[in-house]
């Protein structure tokens, strides 16, 4: 079992400090057992960081994927997920971030894609959502998942060209059985999992500190830093990231 102190002690020599803003994505289960559970890791990245930091969490009300039946797969869906109520206790985000989301000083927004906010800037949770992180040298803070779990990676991908989101949108076929107001649907993915490739590189340049608490790996790194670098790539190159080539007009 990881103990309260064990983990308090991984995380300040990770450089984990007083006044930190952190963006945390979480695992539970990846730790083998922490005592105390979810509230432990909360707890204790409260009392590393004091009310002078910040702590912001996923808060998208979304279920975990639905198995496909045969028709959707005909309509070549590839992902089938539930979006829930604002007060729904469960969401896909796991115990880490739906315990989080549900204390009484903690900020979150009523929209199915939301963050939750704690700390000096946790109203910028309910402006921005992970703005002022991504912005104001925020730190991520990865528990026992990778660089697919990191919602700041999102708020650059508004220069993707719009041929490359088009090429996955639903049909009105398939909004038709499934409203977008109540499901989130992809049909199709890019031939490349483009996220590794921009984590890969920020593994290259040394940008990502990596601890082992338990079994769970933890990965500490500036947010920035990180997503400037995917960024980048889909100014200069978003078709060879993704694997894909331009459309002809």
């Amino acid at each position: 079992m990881v103990t309260k102190q064990q983990l308090r002690q991984a995380l300040t020599d990770l450089g984990v400090e007083q006044g930190m803003t952190l963006e945390v994505h979480s695992s539970l289960r990846s730790f083998g057992r922490l005592e105390g559970g979810e509230m432990t890791l909360i707890d204790t990245l409260k009392e590393i960081v004091t009310p002078q930091g910040s702590i912001f969490m996923p808060a998208l009300r979304l279920s975990r994927e639905f198995e496909l039946t045969d028709e959707d797969k005909k309509l070549g869906i590839t992902v089938k997920i539930k979006k829930l109520s604002p007060n729904a206790p469960h969401t896909a985000m796991g115990a880490v971030a739906d315990t989080f989301r549900q204390l009484p000083d903690t900020l979150t927004g009523r929209d199915t894609i939301s963050t939750s906010g704690w700390g000096k800037h946790a109203d910028e949770a309910l402006k921005g959502g992970l703005d002022y992180a991504l912005h104001n040298g925020g730190k991520a803070l990865l528990f026992g998942v990778d660089i697919y779990k990191l919602t700041a990676m999102h708020y650059v991908e508004g220069i993707t060209p719009k041929d490359i989101n088009a090429q996955f949108a639903p049909t009105d076929e398939i909004n038709r059985i499934y409203p977008p107001s109540e499901w989130f649907i992809e049909a199709g993915h890019p031939p490349v999992k483009a996220w590794y490739t921009i984590q890969a590189m920020a593994y290259e340049k040394g940008l990502i500190s990596e601890t082992n608490i338990g079994s769970c790996k933890v990965m500490f790194f500036d947010i920035w830093n990180v997503v400037s670098i995917y960024e980048n790539a889909l100014k200069t190159d978003p078709y060879g990231l993704w694997g894909m080539k331009k459309a002809e007009v």
